[in-house]
């Protein structure tokens, strides 16, 4: 078992490497590709458990990868619930601090994550969410088991008022207006947002991709954001 392992694909364009201590989410996503990645039913995908031994194979993995940047977690979030009463993401912090590993959160837990931004604020760490709406009930429909938008808002706001480099996860887009509304009111704390469109859903037929690119990347350069549009997303923009 390897808990530190190199991405692929899509994942590549968010970071090189990535580590799951956790296996399965209780977010339940409509769009969650995970559970086919993984060969997993949905059902039991949605039953999150700690991977048996992880932080100890952690431990042994840490000191090669020294200097880096590991994302925490592509399938799986950091912050669920579970972690409440487990805190086995801030072990593995914890050991990321403890080799010089810099670890770069993307969750949709909200403000239960904050319990680690001391962690985060002392080994230089980047603090990231996922967003697709600003709409709690659109969210609560797609995103039944996250943290409501609002929470995961706040977090980053704490998370950058604390010294901490933010950024945000605007993928999947699915609703193009509520995208671009959402860097309106996070860019004065977040600095950096990566975009990528809807794949695999009848949905994405309905956008009018080559326009939200145009409009998302002068928004924002308007705010002077740094940001990284997915490749999925820039061919597409790109055909116009």
């Amino acid at each position: 078992m390897k808990v530190i392992y190199e991405t692929k694909g899509r994942a590549q364009e968010y970071c090189p490497l990535a580590a799951s201590i956790y296996f399965g989410c209780e977010h339940g996503c409509s769009y969650c590709f995970a559970p086919k990645v993984l060969k997993k039913t949905r059902n039991d995908f949605l039953q999150p458990r700690y991977r048996a031994g992880a932080l100890d194979v952690l431990m042994r993995e840490a000191p090669q990868y020294a200097g880096k940047e590991v994302l925490m977690s592509f399938t799986t979030d950091p912050y669920q619930s579970i972690d409440k009463a487990l805190l086995f993401t801030r072990g593995a912090l914890g050991i990321f601090a403890q080799y010089g590993i810099r670890p770069v959160i993307l969750t949709k837990g909200g403000l239960r994550s904050m319990r680690d931004f001391d962690i985060l604020e002392s080994c230089g760490g980047k603090y990231g969410a996922t967003l697709t709406f600003l709409d709690p009930t659109l969210s609560q429909l797609e995103e039944p088991g996250a943290a409501s938008p609002q929470d995961r808002i706040e977090a980053l706001y704490q998370a950058k008022k604390k010294g901490i480099e933010t950024w945000v996860s605007l993928e999947p887009v699915i609703d193009p207006q509520e995208a671009l509304e959402i860097i309106y009111l996070t860019h004065h704390f977040v600095d950096e947002y990566k975009v990528g469109r809807l794949n695999y859903d009848p949905r994405a037929k309905s956008v009018d991709w080559q326009k939200f690119g145009g409009n998302v990347i002068e928004t924002l350069e308007h705010f002077g954001k740094r940001y990284y549009i997915k490749r999925d997303l820039a061919a597409y923009y790109k055909r116009g």
